[in-house]
């Protein structure tokens, strides 16, 4: 088992002992546990027991049930604590807003053991009869439960990626078929996937013998389509074919319904014609090929036509890391450290961008903290030349739309990130009262996370996006695109807008440690579903354009 996985335990093991009302230094103590196993930079694994018993927040009776679940893979005392919990309370700790000490009262005063029977209490107004829940935290739970039921059943393109291509692999393996395309939202390559779709040859019954008789239940079955969700609750979906149609059903199943209806619309496609490839229906119609994450929009179309499709950005035109945490706030590895990986994996630069004073939950910088950071960059641009590293901020945009720190501080940063973190329920003339009076600061450079959104987790703030992009046109701000897979913010679908402007986008990880690099990868993905460009990309700039475009902004202060 992992250090991630033992924590994940221990964690939960914590909060069930505490709904389940049992002695609280004992729960505490297993949270703590939870949280000590998890910033391990070792693996407990590759751990003596006593080294183990050793290390501070654990102790030799967390060791020993360390030692059980590396041993046998689970945790008997959290099972038997899950034996004895409904199914719909386990749940609940999956509802953002209420802890174990609310879940306990939901249980134990109100007799409540779903989700879907607290959903009714909050919509009858029952949980304010009972204290420490307000009309404001009902409202919240009421939101949260909403937002999560709708939720189910849905997953982070990266998240369900690996699991796509092992059932692909697997599925062309045991059917020795080589005809399984993937299809669908997947290949589109959305942010949130409901569905994994394939094309292929292998028949119906063959496909619907083989999920029913391995623990698999029928969800749809209709036409030539059929899906299955199993023990994973993943929907497994498949369009069976003959061999000579495979392609346009492909083609069909990989676009938006926009995007096919004004594509059968404009240009059709014959349905008689085996078609060797999808790229063939393309040339058979004089249109250059348009790749299925360009597939959304109907004016790609007219694009296509006139061959003026964009030569769209890639992974590896990634030239430098901007919007990353150190150890100085809430990052997992030091600098030097970020700096040595950054090397090691081809990069230019690294912009660090720990969070302001403000940011207390993160650590965030006090001045003196900003002084002695920029000391110790200097040793290391000193030490690792031509390979820079550049003095940035990841600012709290605070209530009033101000930035943290007083003017001189500021003017220390060659970047400056400006981001809401705080006071995230707002009306939208409260969210664009803050956003525009940030851009509108001229030691502004890049605006962060637009939204604030947390896909599947929190929906962001409300704000009017035409007049954010108006502003950060106004200002010459730089608009970041977060690659973090649960972020994606600003959302692909307006990235179109600000390119109308000539607004730069930024494609940032907001990496809180070397491993938060690689999400650069989905920033990429979803970049591309907006035909963004290596040219139109900050971080696609080299450290020379880059060393420009900081004077730049500098010279707007």
């Amino acid at each position: 088992m992992t250090n991630v996985e033992i924590a994940d335990n221990f964690s939960l093991l914590g909060k069930l002992m505490d709904i389940h009302g049992e002695n609280s230094f004992k729960s505490k103590s297993y949270g703590t546990a939870a949280f000590t196993i998890e910033k391990l930079p070792t693996e407990l694994s590759e751990m003596e027991l006593k080294k183990i018993a050793s290390i501070r927040g654990i102790g030799d009776t967390i060791a020993q049930k360390v030692s059980e679940q590396l041993l046998t893979g689970k945790l008997q005392l959290l099972e038997e604590f899950i034996t004895n919990t409904p199914k719909g309370i386990l749940e609940m700790l999956s509802i953002k807003g209420i802890g174990p000490k609310k879940i306990a009262t939901i249980w134990k005063e109100l007799s409540i053991e779903t989700i879907g029977e607290l959903l009714y209490a909050c919509e009858e107004n029952r949980l304010m009869l009972y204290k420490g829940f307000g009309e404001k935290t009902q409202q919240n739970i009421k939101e949260s439960i909403q937002f999560y039921l709708g939720a189910q059943g849905s997953y982070l393109y990266q998240q369900i990626e690996n699991f796509a291509y092992n059932v692909d692999a697997k599925l062309k393996s045991f059917f020795k078929n080589p005809h399984f395309y993937i299809t669908g939202t997947f290949k589109r390559q959305l942010e949130v996937i409901d569905t994994l779709d394939w094309v292929t040859t292998t028949t119906k019954n063959e496909i619907t013998t083989f999920f029913t008789s391995n623990g698999y239940q029928l969800i749809v079955d209709e036409g030539n389509y059929s899906s299955f969700k199993g023990q994973e609750n993943v929907l497994l979906g498949f369009y069976s074919v003959a061999e000579n149609n495979i392609q346009t059903q492909l083609f069909k199943t990989s676009c938006s319904a926009v995007f096919l209806e004004s594509w059968e619309r404009e240009i059709g496609t014959d349905k008689n014609k085996n078609y060797p490839t999808e790229a063939a229906i393309f040339s058979a119609n004089n249109v250059h090929f348009i790749p299925p994450f360009l597939r959304e929009d109907s004016s790609v179309i007219s694009k296509a036509k006139e061959g003026e499709l964009p030569k769209v950005i890639e992974v590896m035109d990634i030239r430098g890391i901007i919007h990353s945490h150190s150890k100085w706030s809430d990052g997992n590895n030091t600098l030097e450290e970020m700096t040595r990986a950054a090397i090691e994996k081809g990069y230019e630069y690294l912009v660090i961008s720990d969070h302001s004073k403000t940011a207390f939950y993160a650590q965030g910088l006090p001045v003196e903290k900003v002084l002695a950071q920029h000391e110790q960059i200097d040793y290391l641009n000193e030490q690792f030349t031509p390979f820079k590293i550049f003095k940035s901020i990841e600012s709290d945009i605070l209530n009033d739309g101000n930035l943290d720190y007083e003017s001189d501080i500021l003017n220390k940063f060659d970047v400056v990130i400006a981001s809401i973190h705080s006071n995230l329920k707002m009306s939208e003339e409260k969210a664009m009262m803050r956003l525009l009076t940030a851009i509108e600061n001229p030691f502004t450079s890049i605006l962060g996370h637009l939204t604030g959104r947390l896909l599947l987790s929190r929906n962001g703030y409300p704000v009017d996006h035409q007049k954010i992009i108006d502003a950060c046109f106004a200002n010459n701000v730089v608009i970041e695109l977060n690659a973090h897979p649960r972020r994606l913010d600003i959302d692909w679908r307006w990235i179109t807008k600000a390119l109308d402007k000539n607004i730069l986008i930024s494609i940032n990880p907001d990496a809180h440690s070397i491993d938060g690099f690689a999400d650069c990868k989905y920033g990429v993905l979803a970049a591309q579903k907006a035909g963004l460009t290596a040219k139109q990309n900050l971080s696609s700039f080299s450290l020379q354009e880059f060393e420009l475009f900081v004077e730049q902004q500098k010279k707007k202060r």
